[in-house]
């Protein structure tokens, strides 16, 4: 019997990559390090300083210095790089001392920053073997390429040029003649409240392109998916507020139909859940979005010692049902736009706690670069650019192990990635809270205050004897709580039980958003497959409590794994009839093999 071909289609239901699971490491090319030396003086000298004091140009490092240090990375537990952008820039000086290190002043989306390759090498997309050999290195050791990009604008007026935009060396707009229309010609941005203004002003003076131009979308588009068919994985996205929701939907579903394995998050600035048009941008964008309320709870409760400590972490995560993918959501308690963790407060042991803490708890966990190596600059307090120094050391430290412990628990332990997060105990002081999935646990303690002897009830963990994942110290749990729990001042410690993984052909991960269940409830799925119980609601699959917006679980798919199935959700309730969703039925075509996503809203 001749096996059937496999449908061409079947790629569009397969999403493969789960971000959850990955530790980001954010890195600034030109900071990181130095790999070619040859290549320092760049198309313009002017933009280069071998002296590394003048922090507005150039310091040397690029795409060879990556791959140099892809073994480092690693090692440290980095599953995804995030790069700054690495698109051509403008070669010149603005005011005489700023260039393009940055990255966000693109003068050739379609081409690669020369000065991040060797000295002669092409910088077109398609002969530029520099970046195809660092993704093929990165991929051969299971690690993810984010690319940074920015869509909003091209660069401000430096010496003298605005907004000249080339396709692959071919200059096809300038804000100055701009024929075509591919630029907003407003004033810069005065009332940061005003939704007007942040569409359709300029920022900072950066060139604004008119998404409403189908040419600028067309060739903005055409760009990214150049990278995208490199092998790039993720697209970390700039400046998302300053763009109306109609372009990114449109800008996201263009992107995953060409690539459905492609995850995005984007950069609102300060999103936080009481700002609701951040909220609604990551709940109907398509993409996930930069945590920046995670950051700010987390830098007020350690670094600032601010008064109602963990609480304003937990207050935090209290709000998580207004989004439908907390849990996607990229956390992280630094970035190159605001002081590093150690220029706010310069105490190691309370920025172990801080990395502990964002290592553990829900979303996806990313690292600025020189964290696990305490890398920071004081001056002007720490503030832009001195948050962008230059990387100098690759030492085994204290922090750096804590990351590799913490980043292979992640990528071993589902309840970290993918399960809900409960506070157990909270003081200003001390936080306890328990990751759970499945038969999963993880209790994670951590004391930002003096020694201290505390009880946990209901830990939700079996009776028996644990051992802390960094630092080996026993724990037992009896009556399913601690008793007597000695944690020493400015200490985390991680306790963890390791279940079953799902096991399937084809896995499902179903979410469902949009049903606030009440105690006694549970939502299942249900469906004419015999995974699904054909239709029996006493053998529908039960889904597991996220937060108040969200149920979510692995279903394993053998029998029904490549064939067209029909499903919906219900809500079980104990003791009465069971509530179905209103509508026929959802349909979907499974995947032969892999791992398929499913995110609902309740009907």
């Amino acid at each position: 019997m001749v096996a059937a071909a496999p449908d061409p289609l079947e790629f569009l239901f397969t999403r493969s990559l789960e971000f959850r699971q990955e530790t980001i490491y954010f890195l600034i090319v030109d900071r990181f390090y130095d790999g070619h030396h040859d290549n320092n003086a760049g198309p313009n000298p002017a933009l280069f300083d071998p002296t590394r004091t003048q922090w507005g140009k150039y310091w040397g490092g690029d795409l060879q210095g990556v791959l140099a240090k892809l073994d480092y990375l690693k090692s440290l537990g980095v599953t995804a790089l995030w790069l700054s952008p690495l698109f051509e820039q403008v070669e010149d000086l603005m005011l005489g001392t700023m260039a393009a290190m940055h990255g966000y002043w693109t003068k050739d989306f379609k081409r690669v920053n020369p000065r991040f390759l060797a000295a002669g090498e092409s910088n077109s997309m398609g002969a530029c073997s520099a970046l195809t050999h660092l993704i093929e290195e990165m991929h051969r050791r299971g690690m993810k390429l984010i690319l940074d990009i920015v869509c909003n604008h091209s660069s401000p007026n430096v010496n003298g040029q605005k907004g000249r935009l080339y396709d692959d060396g071919v200059l096809i707009a300038d804000f100055d003649r701009d024929v075509r229309n591919w630029y907003y010609h407003n004033p810069e941005i005065t009332d940061w409240e005003d939704e007007h203004q942040l569409l359709y002003y300029e920022m900072a003076g950066l060139a604004t392109f008119n998404e409403s131009n189908v040419e600028f979308r067309n060739y903005i588009k055409s760009a990214i998916k150049l990278w995208l068919d490199l092998g790039v994985d993720a697209l970390r996205v700039d400046t998302v507020k300053h763009m109306p929701l109609w372009f990114w939907q449109e800008f996201v579903s263009d992107m995953q139909s060409h690539k459905p394995s492609v995850f995005l998050f984007g950069e609102w600035g300060f999103s936080k859940p009481q700002e609701a048009n951040s909220v609604r941008f990551a709940n109907r964008s398509g993409m996930s979005i930069l945590d920046f309320g995670f950051c700010e709870a987390v830098r007020a409760a350690i670094a600032l010692q601010a008064p109602g400590g963990f609480h304003l972490v937990q207050n935090l995560l209290n709000q998580d049902g207004l989004y439908r993918n907390a849990t996607e959501l990229v956390t992280f308690i630094d970035n190159h736009d605001m002081p590093r963790f150690l220029s706010l407060n310069g105490d190691r042991e309370l920025l172990r706690l801080a990395v502990g803490l964002l290592l553990t708890s829900r979303g996806i966990p990313c690292l600025y670069y020189g964290t696990e190596q305490y890398l920071h600059n004081n001056t002007n307090g720490g503030q832009d650019p001195y948050n962008r120094p230059m990387m100098t050391t690759w030492d085994e430290t204290p922090l750096l192990r804590d990351i590799q412990i913490l980043s292979k628990l992640r990528r071993l332990h589902p309840a970290i990635a993918l399960g809900r997060q409960t506070e157990k105990y909270i003081t200003d002081n001390v936080y306890v809270f328990l990751r759970a999935y499945r038969d999963y646990r993880c209790l994670v303690l951590l004391n930002k205050g003096p020694d201290i002897t505390i009880d946990v009830p209901h830990v939700e963990m079996e009776d028996g004897d644990y051992t802390c994942m960094l630092t080996q110290t026993p724990f037992t749990v009896r009556h399913n709580q601690l008793r007597g729990v000695f944690l020493p001042a400015k200490s985390m410690r991680a306790i963890a039980h390791f279940g079953d993984r799902v096991q399937g052909q084809t896995i499902v991960r179903a979410q469902l958003n949009g049903y606030r269940t009440q105690p006694g409830e549970t939502v299942v799925v249900v469906g004419d497959c015999p995974e699904l119980g054909h239709w029996d609601i006493d053998r529908a699959y039960r889904l597991e409590y996220i937060n108040a917006n969200t149920w979510f679980g692995e279903i394993p798919l053998n029998e029904s794994a490549g064939k067209a199935i029909a499903y919906k959700y219900a809500v079980v309730r104990t003791g009465d009839r069971p509530r179905y969703e209103n509508l026929v039925n959802r349909r979907w075509v499974l995947a032969s093999q892999g791992t398929v996503k499913w995110q609902d809203d309740w009907a």
